[in-house]
């Protein structure tokens, strides 16, 4: 005779409850996730799952995002290229400069029969040769934004302030040094410029030409100007006047010096757009010290003066007036005074 099976227990996990028709019906399972209101899933700590964070979770997304905010790169803005407020002051002051020069007030301050050794022409020199480094830089930072390199965009170099550039030493102290001390211009290195982002050497080439082109039309513009107030067959000693051309003298030298073959120089740069990666590394090395040393070179007596002459001779030979060497050379005694 077959032994009967006992009765199944219901499952631990099966809930047991009373039919809506009448509390004797059968019991039946039920699954709890189904009674749960739809809303609790959004309560903090309940069914948290992927999409639904709890509040530690979402101070560390919002951390986060404010962090990347901070790393973004800003947005391009037009203030990115204006003339720093720096560049117009010193405008402002070589102009009042200009003016005080122009006017010989110093003769007028000082007693009668008494020795003036002028000092404004000097500071009008030095504050004409800082705008003069400033934009030379600044058209190799524009050639080089327009070719590719961002580097640059929003700093000193695109906005013309020569007291925020990020190689001061080589591209402000050392111009200001060479002119004074041996009364020619001559600027430092563009090392600043990040060649490997520029592509083609068409480009590289257009890069390392912007500055001595720009100090050669500010030359230009200097004599002109100096040949419109000094027509041809007179002659003057005026301050503002000589240090205008004295100007004209020390960018054309800072155009042609830099158009040498030499590291540390713009010429050599236009050699390496042909020359490869090595000789641009080379130049970023050490063209700080071949600037020094052309300058050395060029700082020799007898170098020197035949330089000079022959600076002195092309001016002779292009403007009108063969007055104006003769201004460019007391533009240089009035800023070299203690000579």
């Amino acid at each position: 005779m077959p032994t009967p099976e006992p009765p199944q227990k219901a499952e631990s996990d099966a809930a047991t409850v009373p039919d809506a028709n009448g509390p004797g019906d059968a019991a039946r399972d039920v699954d709890p996730w189904e009674q749960m209101p739809e809303d609790a899933l959004n309560r903090a700590g309940v069914g948290a799952d992927d999409d639904a964070e709890g509040p530690a979770e979402e101070a560390e997304d919002s951390a986060e995002v404010a962090t990347d905010d901070e790393n973004a790169p800003a947005e391009p803005s037009r203030s990115d290229f204006l003339p720093s407020p720096v560049f117009v002051l010193i405008l402002g002051l070589t102009g009042f400069a200009g003016w005080l020069s122009w006017r010989a007030v110093e003769l007028d301050w000082a007693a009668e029969d008494s020795t003036v050794t002028p000092l404004i022409p000097p500071l009008l020199i030095l504050l004409g040769w800082i705008v003069s480094v400033a934009v030379h830089e600044f058209a190799h930072a524009l050639a080089a934004h327009l070719a590719g390199d961002r580097s640059q965009r929003g700093g000193g170099y695109l906005r013309l302030n020569p007291f925020a550039y990020g190689q001061a030493g080589g591209n402000l102290v050392l111009p200001v040094a060479y002119l004074g001390m041996s009364g020619f211009g001559l600027n430092g290195p563009p090392t600043y410029v990040d060649w490997e982002t520029i592509p083609g050497r068409g480009r590289r080439v257009m890069v390392a030409l912007a500055g001595p082109l720009a100090s050669l039309l500010l030359s230009a513009a200097l004599a002109l100007t100096v040949s419109l107030l000094v027509p041809a067959g007179q002659d003057s000693v005026n301050w503002a006047i000589s240090s205008m051309a004295f100007l004209a003298l020390a960018n054309l030298t800072s155009a042609l010096i830099n158009l040498l073959p030499i590291p540390g120089l713009d010429g050599y740069h236009v050699a390496a757009a042909f020359g490869g990666p090595r000789w641009t590394a080379f130049a970023t090395a050490y063209g700080l010290f071949g600037s020094i040393a052309v300058f050395a070179l060029l700082w020799m007596p007898v170098v020197r003066d035949l330089f000079e002459d022959l600076m002195y001779a092309l001016f002779e030979l292009l403007l009108p007036n063969p007055t104006i060497p003769g201004m460019m050379f007391h533009g240089k005694l009035l800023l070299q005074f203690w000579a």
